[in-house]
């Protein structure tokens, strides 16, 4: 089986060609900027990814195109129009290489989109599943919708089996952006006012989300499908800081401050989207692949903090 793998020398993409290079019954090909930026026997040079991208030398052959390549959510985007950017690469590029993978007869397009597409937060014991109505809040969460929504007009119009997979916040040995801080706060062993959080919000581990991804390259009922990737073990904001300080060995100082205190002293400081990261909720339900594919996050979180920091600090 041949695959194309866009996005391969991102965070997630590293990993999948880690996972796939070598397999006797996968032949993969890594679309990369720089040759050489990653380590994959097969590459295809691509320069960006827009409308007029021009994928006939990636593509011809394939039998799964698998597209991680994004615009990725950016905490303080500097654009005048975020949207038209976030639009220009994740929707109008997207659309163009599924386009030109059905012209070259890919028979499966997986699309890695993200939970930003059914919002940012649960309420307490109502997690999100795959039938939830989309609520994006933000330009990132907007295009990843619509990229999905054409997708599945494109496919059902062509036959092409697409499967699209929303990942919840992905954490693993050098991972960035909120993961990364923590781990870094923690190392600190600075007190921390998060010592009563009672929120519940739903991880995926690295491994765990590759797995997934691997299982929906051939699994015959994934075709056509949705499904919310985690760990299927959610935790409190104090609970996760807790599982890092125990894997990476290093004591952990957290004050007991209600939540109700610590949203407010947030907003009055303009800091209430952070606040509302670490204090609210965000859980999904990852029913239907455990019944759909047979599927069961084979790391658990514990396992997943142990791989994330120990290769990270080492």
């Amino acid at each position: 089986m041949k695959i194309l793998l866009t996005g391969a020398t991102g965070f997630v993409g590293r990993r999948l060609v880690e996972s796939l290079e070598g397999l006797p019954d996968r032949e993969l090909t890594c679309a990369v900027r720089k040759s050489g930026a990653v380590n994959c026997t097969r590459e295809a040079l691509v320069h960006d990814l827009d409308a007029d991208t021009d994928w006939s030398g990636a593509i011809g052959g394939q039998h799964v195109v698998i597209h991680a390549a994004a615009r990725a959510h950016i905490m303080k985007d500097e654009l005048a129009d975020p949207l038209a950017e976030y639009r220009r690469v994740n929707v109008e590029g997207t659309l163009n290489l599924a386009r030109q993978a059905i012209e070259a007869g890919v028979k499966r397009f997986i699309y890695i989109s993200s939970i930003k597409v059914n919002g940012e937060q649960t309420s307490e014991g109502n997690p999100f599943t795959e039938d939830y109505k989309p609520a994006p809040e933000d330009p990132y969460g907007i295009s990843k919708m619509e990229a999905e929504q054409a997708l599945q007009s494109l496919a059902t119009d062509i036959g092409m089996e697409l499967v699209i997979i929303r990942p919840t916040l992905v954490y693993g040995p050098k991972a960035k952006g909120n993961f990364a801080t923590m781990v870094k706060v923690v190392g600190k062993g600075l007190p921390l006012p998060l010592g009563a959080v009672h929120n519940k919000r739903s991880l995926v581990a690295l491994d765990n989300l590759v797995d997934l991804i691997l299982t929906c390259i051939n699994h015959p009922a994934a075709a056509g499908e949705v499904f919310l990737a985690s760990d299927g073990e959610d935790l409190s904001t104090t609970e996760l800081l807790q599982g890092v300080a125990h894997a990476m060995g290093r004591p952990l100082r957290l004050i007991p401050v209600p939540s109700g205190l610590l949203m407010f002293g947030a907003t009055l400081l303009g800091k209430k989207a952070i606040a509302q990261r670490l204090l609210g909720s965000l859980q999904v339900d990852i029913s239907k692949a455990r019944n759909v594919l047979n599927w069961r996050p084979p790391v658990t979180v514990e396992e997943g903090l142990a791989r994330a920091v120990g290769k990270q600090n080492g």
